[in-house]
């Protein structure tokens, strides 16, 4: 076995197994995906009779047809270890540090992808929404922050929406929460992952924000995409953002990463990054 892979397999296997039978879990992503025993079947080719036998625990499922129906149900691959373990199988997926030797490529892409973005602001993230990895542009998003944000981990949604973080400076923060807390409970439907559903019910006790039950927000109709409009001394600096995922992740730790991009919406945020990081770019 590969030394680097051996160090990361440890890390994985220390989960206790689910309490709740591999069947009856199935059968939860199954209604999180709004699928019938037939449209799984249908999506999956395993037949519907074998479909309710696994999930009421008639018949025992392999590690295959596990790893098959999950797949089918866009289980994300933290969840799919669970319903090996659930079931009495290992995990198939490994976890690493980012640091480790294996991860160097990885890192090295990261790294390079930051550095190209600046002086334009670029973080990496985690499925928590911690902080992995920022360039220097990320400066012009945390200044005026409370230092107790600032220390790790740092959770980006927490600095971005609490009034001693970046929300007295975010000029549409109304509108701009909502887009975040949209993005969240959509990430929250395709992972069904408890703490995600914990940062959100933090998120919206938080004063101002708003969440899509609430009265409607009114868009600028011209506009094209929602940036997020931010107070810099005298000036308004506006972004949009870009998110890259790695589409081909077989390790826990690179199918949790995102890298956001945030781009000048106008020409004069583009401006003032660039007198601010002396014209270097």
């Amino acid at each position: 076995m590969d030394e680097d892979r051996a160090e990361a397999i440890p890390s994985m296997i220390v989960r206790a197994p689910a309490s709740r039978p591999v069947g009856e879990l199935l059968r939860g992503w199954r209604h999180r995906r709004r699928f019938s025993q037939l449209q799984l079947a249908v999506a999956s080719g395993v037949s519907a009779r074998d479909v309710s036998f696994l999930e009421c625990g008639r018949s025992r499922p392999s590690r295959e047809m596990i790893l098959h129906l999950a797949a089918s149900l866009d289980v994300p691959l933290r969840e799919r270890n669970a319903l090996l373990l659930a079931a009495g199988f290992s995990p198939a997926y490994a976890e690493s540090s980012l640091d480790a030797p294996l991860m160097a490529p990885i890192r090295a892409a990261l790294d390079q992808l930051l550095s190209a973005h600046d002086p334009f602001p670029a973080v990496v993230v985690d499925r928590y929404w911690n902080l992995v990895l920022a360039n220097a542009g990320v400066l012009t998003l945390v200044e005026g922050i409370d230092d107790r944000f600032l220390k790790p981990p740092i959770n980006v949604m927490r600095a971005t929406l609490h009034p001693a973080g970046l929300a007295p400076r975010i000029e549409n923060f109304g509108e701009y929460s909502r887009h975040l807390l949209d993005r969240l409970r959509r990430q929250i439907f395709l992972t069904g992952d408890p703490d995600l559903e914990a940062l959100f019910g933090e998120l919206v006790t938080y004063p101002g924000v708003q969440v899509r039950e609430d009265e409607e927000v009114q868009l600028d109709p011209t506009q094209v995409v929602l940036p997020i409009r931010l107070r810099s001394g005298s000036q308004i600096l506006s972004f949009f953002t870009m998110i890259s995922t790695l589409g081909t992740a077989l390790d826990l730790t690179l199918a949790d990463l995102a890298l956001e991009s945030f781009f000048p919406a106008d020409d004069l945020t583009s401006r003032a990054l660039r007198e601010q990081s002396g014209g270097a770019k």
